[in-house]
């Protein structure tokens, strides 16, 4: 698979990344067995084997277990350390850790610290590639926070950092304080959700040359009923629903032009944009994994991008 560079940096990593997150199988970590480990290490497997050398992980994935599979894979395949590069994020803390407590985000500099160690021990590395603060904390202090990421950059426990789901504004507040660049803002981007189009977020990823990272770029696996007619159609949401329905014959004509797979259509849709979109795929299943891979072979005319999105957005451009 092709590389590109991540943001302004010299490290270059996969035009898709693999999505750890559903690599246990439960956010039940006492259900995760030695069944379920193996099942995890067989899905990052199938990615590097599909040519994804990059990997996005958070703490609270599988409520730290995802982290953990891929510290015992790296145990089986020691040449990852040198082939993957490594995402992972932090700042969202769940309810009752510790007892009492509620749900919650934090940025603060004492979770920053204890976080990325507690990452680094699970995922066995000295060192993240990128790290990533996860959800906005409502009570963000950009000084405090920039604070705990330029002592933790100095100890050498992460080459480069970024954020996720973070609106412009906040970005800017962050980068203000810091004397290194933001080089990534991971974000919900596919054709049922285009708000990065249009409120700034990709904007400034052009203009601050930062990548974006689309996660959930089959809307939570809504998306795969425009892939395949035999899937069921979403019903919570008519509109939805008829976009689906209009998407399918167009993505199935555009996969056939092109000889890919209609879920390469889809990823290649994202990967057009001029800031660079790499689609992190969450799937688990081999053949999906694979059949995204293909995105990577073909670049998406603007007619045919413009017909998606016509589609997706269930009106016409003004």
């Amino acid at each position: 698979m092709k590389t590109i560079p991540l943001g302004t940096t010299d490290l270059h990593v996969t035009r898709l990344c693999y999505g750890a997150m559903r690599i246990s199988g439960t956010w039940d970590k006492d259900k995760v067995d030695a069944a379920a480990i193996e099942r995890g290490i067989k899905s990052l497997e199938s990615a590097v084997e599909a040519g994804y050398t990059f990997i996005d992980h958070a703490d609270i994935y599988g409520d730290t277990t995802c982290e953990m599979i891929h510290g015992l894979a790296l145990d089986r395949h020691p040449e990852w350390r040198e082939q993957l590069v490594v995402a992972t994020k932090c700042g969202i803390r769940f309810e009752d850790e510790p007892p009492g407590t509620p749900h919650r985000y934090d940025f603060s500099g004492e979770h920053i610290r204890w976080s990325i160690d507690e990452s680094l021990k699970r995922l066995k590395l000295e060192r993240v590639d990128l790290y990533q603060l996860h959800r906005p904390d409502w009570l963000a202090d950009p000084d405090e926070i920039a604070q705990a990421l330029i002592d933790i950059h100095k100890a050498g426990k992460v080459r480069y950092f970024g954020v996720s789901n973070f609106r412009p504004s906040l970005v800017s507040a962050l980068q203000a304080a810091l004397p290194f660049p933001l080089v990534s803002n991971q974000v919900e981007i596919h054709l049922l959700r285009l708000d990065t189009f249009e409120d700034g977020t990709l904007d400034q990823c052009l203009e601050k040359k930062m990548t974006p990272l689309a996660w959930s770029p089959l809307a939570g696996g809504r998306l795969a009923a425009a892939l395949d007619e035999k899937a069921p159609i979403p019903g919570e949401d008519v509109a939805k629903a008829a976009i689906i329905m209009r998407l399918r014959p167009l993505l199935a004509d555009i996969a056939q032009g092109y000889s890919v797979t209609p879920l390469a259509v889809l990823m290649a849709w994202l990967m057009r944009h001029p800031s660079k979109i790499i689609p992190i795929l969450g799937t688990v299943r081999p053949e999906a994994i694979k059949a995204a891979a293909q995105a990577d072979t073909f670049t998406l005319d603007r007619d045919n991008w413009y017909r998606i999105l016509r589609v997706a957005r269930g009106q016409k451009l003004a």
